[in-house]
């Protein structure tokens, strides 16, 4: 899609994208922590597939790389189909800016929704390893500009595409998906959370940030996990938000944010997704800063949340980086 011309938006998208590149990269990265931003875990028959955003030394133009463990512990890779890659910059929609996955798997199919271009677009696989292919390259909303997609299919069928549209700020939108997950119900389309708690932008700039979505559904209601605050502020941390109905309205928790700087030590954390272990225990994978000076290359990490008395809580004690052994 056609980039936005002008310079006020060109700015706004360069400072709030949390998926852009930062230019303070240590010279040299000496660590077996694995380098991905956005990370998703997807589990399937005894294998967990870890994907994200490319943010060590392989350009995260290129698609998107896979590890993969049996323990979350001992990880292995990058081992994609294609040269450690699962999805290969020609086989899909974009050429630049591979952000954000998710994986889920449908009728049979491995499906990767994913961020290119600063729009979404979706490719599909035999295997969690690829190669995923796209077999249309084009995104699936062709107007304006948007990242960080969630799929979530309810228990009725429907299906919502999740995603942060890039317009007065990173805003998360949601809309009815079609079931071949090429296109959505644009009379559907709802606006749901923007940056306006004082936790959500504490750098208070005219560009507030909310992004990173990810939705579940626990005792009949629906929660919707997001980050908030510029990808590189130290503050950058994990909320979350409750609605009766899937496009909403959403109802901010007070208790957040669940997952900051404040109870994990490590700066600018968030932007991850829930995944369940095998023993169906509940976690969030995410991304940190890389140390205390340098934004990027970030880092994976996943820390236990659990559902307690309707609220999502999080355990300080049990967060760990990944690392390849």
């Amino acid at each position: 899609m056609k980039k936005i011309l002008t310079l006020i938006t060109s700015l706004c998208v360069f400072t709030a994208c949390s998926q852009e590149k930062s230019t303070d990269k240590p010279k040299e990265v000496k660590s077996n922590t694995i380098l991905l931003a956005d990370p998703t875990i997807f589990y399937n028959k005894g294998t967990y597939y870890l994907y994200g955003t490319t943010t060590g030394d392989f350009p995260n133009g290129e698609g998107f790389q896979v590890y993969t463990s049996t323990d979350l512990k001992d990880w292995k890779g990058p081992n994609g189909a294609q040269g450690g890659l699962a999805l290969k910059k020609g086989d899909a929609f974009g050429d630049k800016g591979f952000w954000a996955p998710q994986i889920l798997s449908y009728q049979n199919k491995f499906y990767m929704i994913y961020t290119a271009n600063e729009n979404i677009a979706v490719a599909a696989s035999d295997s969690p390893l690829g190669p995923f292919k796209s077999e249309l390259k084009e995104p699936i909303i062709k107007t304006g500009n948007q990242i960080d997609p969630f799929i979530f299919i309810d228990e009725d069928g429907k299906k919502y595409l999740y995603h942060v549209r890039l317009t007065n700020g990173n805003r998360i939108f949601a809309a009815e998906i079609n079931d071949d997950f090429k296109s959505i119900k644009p009379e559907t389309l709802t606006e749901c959370i923007s940056g306006i708690l004082p936790w959500e932008n504490t750098q208070n700039v005219s560009w507030p940030v909310t992004e990173g979505p990810t939705v579940l559904k626990h005792n009949g209601l629906y929660y919707m996990i997001y980050s908030a605050n510029d990808f590189r502020n130290i503050d950058y941390a994990v909320g979350y938000a409750t609605s009766k109905n899937p496009l909403g309205p959403w109802i901010k928790a007070v208790d957040s944010p669940i997952i900051s700087k404040k109870i994990t030590k490590q700066n600018g954390i968030g932007h991850g997704d829930v995944f369940w272990d095998k023993n169906n225990k509940m976690h969030y994978i995410l991304h940190t800063h890389f140390n205390e000076s340098a934004v990027s290359p970030r880092k994976a990490g996943i820390i236990s949340v659990e559902f307690k008395d309707g609220k999502i809580v999080a355990d300080p004690a049990s967060f760990q980086f990944l690392k390849v052994n």
